[in-house]
């Protein structure tokens, strides 16, 4: 019998999945993770980490297990806060989710987790931890949820071997349906609640309201760009790709003011990301207008008319070394090397098919399809059938 600490969330999926453990026969604990005390940037009429955890604690009193809350707010706000605004103010979107998975639940949580004498750590993702032998060792495999949507491996990106050896994801094999089912049936106070729209672990949070906790609004312009400028010229190339222009491709055009025509103003460009279209607040317009680039340190946004202007799609991106991450190791592609994968450079994107050519100077991923609002900051991540292999910070 091996000993589980399960991340009680407060949320249907933790709960149902520290009941199927201990179905299983493993001495089951709940831990809930506070991961945020600074109430000035949560809405004041709601207190979402109180409610979660009297909802975490009710569950671990109805399955009779061991359950305590644990403040990992210290190392939340260095990791995690403390990242996202550099990232932002770097004109960069960070993947605050990503993040958690890798620096907060399968390290900070997962090191309290040993230290009570766990075996294994467990949460509520869906998705599945594989194992197959390479050259007589276990290698960890991470695998898609069998519940297409909502499959959260993407989040799991991050993860490394010796992570993937100590987690467990007992609903990865459920549909959401078949979780909430479950969840009745035990009568479970989680059973109905509505899924976590917040950051991860912050709770109900808008992330403008958010990031003006720290970035101060700053006045600048907004240049629209034509369709027709020359610096788009790369972004669908035409016909055969058997010679891929892999540092064109990936390079995102050049903007300059002088390429377009003010048509409004913004209240920060470190507020903007790639592809948006809301908050911009200019009409008039014949369609709608979408950032195509952003310049945080002349304060500009640059902007495109129609879903499908040239500045929205690029054909490859590129991930520098440093930034590059194989869940399997023993799968790495040496330089030189190229292979096609299926990648997707979002939570809930399908499935995207992609070369990965490795270079001396990091890694490059041409789509057979020119991808729309590749985000710098944002995670890659490339899958063989069901099976998650690598992923890396788009450049």
């Amino acid at each position: 019998m091996s000993r589980v600490v399960v991340g009680l969330s407060g949320g249907v999926d933790s709960s149902v999945a520290a009941y199927l453990l201990q179905q299983q026969g493993h001495e089951v604990i709940g831990l809930f993770m506070r991961n945020w005390v600074d109430e000035s940037v949560t809405l004041h009429d709601e207190c979402p980490w109180i409610e979660d955890s009297n909802d975490a604690m009710m569950v671990a009193e109805a399955l009779g297990i061991p359950f305590q809350v644990v403040d990992l707010s210290a190392e939340y706000k260095e990791r995690i806060v403390d990242y996202m605004f550099a990232e932002y103010e770097a004109g960069r979107t960070p993947n605050p989710d990503v993040l958690c998975n890798r620096e907060i639940k399968f390290d900070t949580f997962l090191d309290t987790a040993l230290k009570l004498g766990a075996d294994y750590v467990a949460t509520g993702h869906y998705c599945r931890r594989g194992e197959v032998e390479v050259e007589g060792e276990p290698v960890y495999q991470l695998l898609a949820g069998v519940d297409k949507n909502k499959d959260q491996s993407y989040f799991l990106c991050q993860l490394n071997q010796f992570q993937l050896s100590k987690a467990l994801f007992p609903i990865g094999h459920l549909e959401k349906s078949e979780v909430r089912k479950i969840a009745m049936e035990q009568g479970f106070v989680t059973a109905e609640k509505k899924d976590s729209q917040g950051l991860c672990f912050i709770g109900k949070v808008r992330l403008p309201d958010f990031l003006q906790q720290q970035l101060k609004p700053k006045k600048g312009q907004i240049i629209n760009i034509d369709a027709n400028a020359p610096a788009f010229a790369n972004a669908i190339p035409a016909g055969d790709y058997s010679e891929p222009d892999l540092e064109g491709w990936s390079t995102p055009a050049t903007l300059t003011p002088e390429m377009g025509k003010v048509v409004g103003e913004h209240n920060g460009a470190h507020y903007f990301t790639v592809g948006q279209r809301k908050g911009l607040m200019v009409g008039g317009t014949p369609e709608p207008l979408f950032v195509i680039g952003t310049d945080v340190e002349k304060n500009i946004i640059y902007t495109g008319m129609g879903d499908s202007h040239p500045g929205l799609y690029r054909k490859a991106l590129f991930i520098k070394n440093d930034e590059l991450h194989w869940v399997r190791e023993d799968l790495q592609l040496k330089i030189g090397e190229s292979k096609d994968f299926s990648v997707r450079i979002r939570y809930r994107q399908p499935l995207q098919a992609a070369t990965l050519y490795r270079e001396a100077n990091g890694l490059y991923i041409v789509f057979v399809e020119s991808q729309k609002a590749i985000t710098p900051g944002q995670f890659a991540a490339w899958y063989q059938d069901a099976e998650l292999v690598g992923s890396g910070v788009i450049h």
